[in-house]
């Protein structure tokens, strides 16, 4: 396959990170992954249109994604066409190769219209897709291990790690052997980045201003003002000592889009206009991201990061346990947190064996690892061989994907082999690619061929 332009395209349900490589190698453009509606200036923005919205008050939101999952293919299209265009990456597709993430556990047919998307839409020359935080070929490898989360000084890359991928619809722990990951022990939280603000927006509509209709305000106030606490007994207790007054509360001051004011933090001493309204962030700072560690907090039956963690490595080879321990990366726009990291050490030290010292790697910006892990992995010529190309979709369809793209999904099981050796062929959850829980494959004819947005219903 001849050399391209290559394009990394990490697809998040929040955000999309995007950039060519060797032009964006290290500073993706980031644009928010939805079409809004302005209520203030009636106005419509796709995707990196959204810089242009002057009145962030009572946006509405229609997210190509639905509980993790693609699924509204028109709204996708439509940020992708920006995306692509000229203000913002200027690329012809036709003439590029593309490298996407796609979720965890991805239903089959969302990954069909993937293909269809790629190949049929925009005729791109070659893509290839994986999972946020894997990568594989030939033996495997992942796309993490080629960024810095784990770099260490003339060492490389562990062969055991395991990666706590916080974001916006879930959390997943992802244990990596060898550059392969361990799928029966994968784990997922149903708590992400969108709980939190929608658990902010209740929090803050019942003790002070309604604000269920503003998501793009709670957000950002969730991003500025909260953190993890590391004991949240005592900060419990600070914060009840006088919910106006003490040294957890911070004022945050309300945006006024009629005089172009974004809202901030108001510092010490600062005076305030009359007509300013402020929002006083007590307890919410430090209980709205305790639900990642203590999900039964709001009745959600699950456990919390840390419980996850150790069962998680609990699922792995007893003798490779302490690798795991001892290689911990957090990725992720909730590891953006202040006190993520020592919270989640902290409660890791409890629960891990008392000959195992747990080591948790950061990177400075969770957000963007997973592109900039893509972008060193798309240098390498392991990409170019493990590319599905235009010719090999156009002469056996799908089918050619899921020869290269080595998925969650269970390996076709020989009837006549023993019942324990066929356990070990795949994950012990093969129910998420089940046709009852998937979407209806897109249809096309000949008559639609390239039209084909079927958006997929749940």
């Amino acid at each position: 396959m001849k050399s391209s332009t290559v394009i990394i395209l990490d697809n998040g349900a929040s955000t999309i990170k995007a950039g060519v490589v060797g032009v964006h190698n290290t500073d993706p453009r980031v644009i928010t992954n939805a079409i809004v509606r302005s209520k203030g200036d009636k106005g419509t923005y796709i995707g990196h249109e959204l810089d242009k919205c002057r009145d962030f008050s009572s946006l509405h939101y229609r997210l190509p994604f639905e509980k993790g999952y693609l699924t509204d293919w028109d709204a996708e299209k439509a940020i992708w066409d920006g995306l692509f265009s000229h203000e913002v990456l200027a690329v012809n597709t036709a003439e590029s190769s593309l490298l996407i993430t796609e979720p965890y556990f991805n239903l089959p047919n969302i990954q069909d219209v993937y293909d269809q998307f790629v190949f049929e839409e925009y005729d791109f020359q070659s893509y290839y897709r994986c999972a946020p935080a894997i990568q594989t070929w030939l033996l495997a490898a992942s796309l993490i291990p080629y960024g810095k989360l784990y770099a260490r000084p003339g060492l490389p890359a562990p062969d055991c790690m395991l990666v706590v991928d916080s974001g916006f619809s879930f959390t997943h722990v992802v244990p990596i052997l060898n550059g392969e990951i361990v799928w029966n022990a994968v784990k997922r939280i149903d708590v992400g980045g969108k709980l939190l603000t929608n658990q902010l927006k209740e929090l803050a509509s019942f003790r002070q201003w309604n604000m269920m209709d503003e998501t793009h305000i709670v957000n950002n106030i969730k991003e500025k003002c909260c953190y993890v606490s590391t004991d949240f007994t005592q900060d419990m207790e600070t914060s009840h000592l006088n919910p106006r007054s003490n040294s957890i509360v911070q004022e945050y001051i309300l945006p006024d889009f009629s005089l172009n004011r974004p809202g901030r933090i108001r510092r010490r001493d600062e005076p305030l206009e009359g007509q300013a309204q402020v929002m006083y962030m007590n307890n919410e700072r430090f209980t709205v991201p305790e639900i990642m560690f203590r999900p039964d907090d709001i009745g959600l039956e699950q456990s919390g990061i840390a419980s996850t963690v150790a069962q998680s490595v609990a699922l792995l080879p007893e003798d490779l346990q302490g690798m795991f321990w001892a290689h911990i990366g957090l990725i992720g726009g909730n590891a953006k947190f202040p006190g993520f990291r020592e919270r989640l050490e902290s409660e890791l030290r409890a629960l891990a064996p008392v000959d195992c010292e747990p080591a948790i790697y950061s990177s400075k910006d969770p957000i963007l690892e997973s592109y900039r892990s893509g972008v060193a992995f798309a240098k390498k010529h392991a990409f170019t061989q493990q590319a599905v190309t235009r010719a090999e979709y156009l002469e056996i369809g799908s089918n050619a994907s899921r020869r290269k793209f080595r998925d969650w999904k269970p390996a076709s099981v020989d009837a006549s082999k023993e019942p324990e050796q066929a356990s070990r062929k795949g994950p012990t959850r093969p129910q998420r690619g089940t046709r009852d829980n998937s979407p209806p494959p897109a249809r096309k004819t000949s008559k639609d061929k390239g039209k084909g947005r079927a958006t997929t219903r749940r």
